[in-house]
């Protein structure tokens, strides 16, 4: 039987390019997004490709509403998940006192109330159903306060530790639970952050979001619960729990700052 994926954030970058792994590996879809376009091209040259069934959910998670009539879509039709990858995300650059609360408090609800609310509602059903997987996209900002990005990094941080907490209470359910880690990435992420002149970006060779979501894909399948794409992100993720807290503050806001 096909192992159903349902994808949140699936219209580019590594939740697109997650798609495309799972059908590859015959496996059928839910894909979920805002961009209605991006979605249904995305079905048709997946479908016309893998010959896979996907399922398409236009979708703004960041509404309150829409993750419960997303599950209700869901149960409706039938559809039994057995892959939850929360993808869906974003970010916002520059000093607190000078962001957009409205875009703040929609990525709060986004990179948070909608991840840990999906969880909530497919894991009672993934019981019942023997086990399954569970990738949830975090980032190497999970692992230090972010200064000029300072919402964003908090948000990550919930949803590596809160990952790593409910995988540990699954264990003997048969779902396991995967904090997928990237450091940065090729994706549209900068330039809806508007940070593309920042110097962790600007001049870089970064690793794809093809990269990234084949590593994250093995990750969830093999059932490990932390991973961290690449090797300097790793280290650099580990080594802040050795380093001067005050010293990781002005590391993160230096190589933040916009490059002149």
């Amino acid at each position: 039987m096909k192992k159903i994926a349902l994808i949140t954030g699936a219209s580019s970058g590594i939740g697109k390019e997650l798609a495309i792994i799972h059908a590859k590996a015959g496996g059928d879809l839910v894909i979920v997004a805002r961009n209605t376009e991006k979605l249904i091209q995305l079905k048709g040259e997946i479908e016309e490709k893998y010959q896979v069934t996907v399922h398409v959910i236009s979708k703004d998670l960041s509404i309150k509403e829409s993750v419960d009539q997303l599950f209700k879509e869901i149960t409706d039709k039938g559809i039994s998940i057995n892959y939850l990858i929360n993808n869906a995300g974003f970010g916002e650059y520059g000093e607190f006192q000078n962001t957009s609360w409205d875009r703040e408090e929609k990525m709060i609800a986004l990179n948070i109330t909608t991840l840990t609310q999906l969880c909530k509602l497919f894991i009672p059903h993934m019981i019942r159903h023997g086990g399954g997987r569970i990738l949830n996209v975090a980032s190497t900002a999970a692992f230090q306060p972010g200064p000029l990005m300072a919402v964003y990094y908090a948000t990550k941080a919930f949803v590596l530790h809160f990952s790593e907490a409910i995988g540990e209470e699954l264990k003997d359910t048969g779902i396991t639970v995967t904090a997928l880690c990237p450091g940065a990435t090729q994706s549209n992420f900068f330039n809806d952050a508007q940070m593309n002149d920042s110097k962790l970006v600007k001049g870089k060779k970064l690793p794809s979001s093809e990269d990234v979501a084949n590593y994250g894909y093995r990750a969830m399948k093999k059932g490990k619960s932390v991973a961290i794409h690449g090797i300097g992100n790793f280290l650099l993720a580990n080594s802040v729990r050795f380093s001067p807290r005050f010293l990781v503050l002005k590391m993160v806001k230096f190589i933040q700052r916009k490059s002149i």
